[in-house]
């Protein structure tokens, strides 16, 4: 399968300005990404979509493609599905690979592109089983329930599901939770289509764009993965790396 690996990396984050390029271990952080994409085997092509001049100039420095994107996207996927189109991309998978996951594991990437030799699949993402009590409950950790055929059911920061004949000490043993790994793949076309989409209510509430596929009658197959998700959302993440 020939494979578009785009690294969206915008420099006005809230919470943490100038992200992409804070320095782990004396290399920018997108640097770093950027390392991890080009392990993922196949035929695979990996750009990073930005609206930065710093980005794209330090991109292009230590030997990366850059693409230049508008500054008004709402959400990674947005930037992914423009730099897509800039680039005519007609392959079979297009991959919004965090700029903020510089851990990640290839490997996880590459059974996240495997599962679109289904024809059937149009849209997939990882996620993980949970094993502890604090992370069900946080709700910056966003909870997926999967269904038998391994399509996602819902997201919520919620912990989902509830079980009600059980005390909340006791749901990790008695059921399986699943983190969600937020590293999406997708056909071009669905790509372009589930970005053209008007944002609805349940997205709004939890704050969760893949709500709005959901709604939408689009199908997202969750591919389980033992990665656990280093992210790097603010200053303090960087302690102890």
């Amino acid at each position: 399968m020939k494979v578009l690996i785009v690294i969206p990396a915008r420099y006005a984050s809230t919470r943490f300005p100038g992200k992409p390029l804070a320095l782990i271990h004396g290399k920018p952080m997108i640097q770093l990404v950027w390392e991890q994409a080009m392990k993922v085997k196949g035929d695979t092509t990996v750009v990073v979509a930005t609206d930065h001049q710093g980005i794209q100039n330090t991109v292009e420095g230590f030997g990366g493609q850059c693409v230049r994107t508008r500054s008004d996207h709402p959400s990674g996927t947005d930037r992914c599905a423009e730099a897509a189109g800039i680039l005519d991309f007609e392959g079979d998978v297009v991959l919004n690979m965090q700029g903020d996951e510089p851990f990640i594991n290839p490997s996880a990437l590459e059974r996240l592109i495997d599962v679109f030799a289904d024809r059937q699949v149009q849209l997939a993402t990882l996620c993980r089983r949970i094993d502890a009590k604090t992370t069900l409950e946080d709700p910056n950790v966003v909870k997926v329930v999967k269904g038998i055929h391994e399509n996602a059911l819902y997201f919520s920061r919620f912990p989902v599901p509830f079980l009600r004949n059980y005390h909340v000490d006791d749901w990790i043993a008695q059921n399986s939770h699943f983190q969600h790994i937020g590293v999406y793949a997708f056909r071009p076309e669905v790509l372009q289509a589930v970005t053209s989409l008007a944002p609805t209510q349940l997205e709004k509430a939890e704050s969760l764009e893949q709500l709005r596929w959901l709604e939408h009658g689009h199908a997202i197959r969750l591919v389980e993965t033992n990665y656990v998700s280093k992210g790097i959302d603010t200053p303090e993440d960087l302690n102890g790396l």
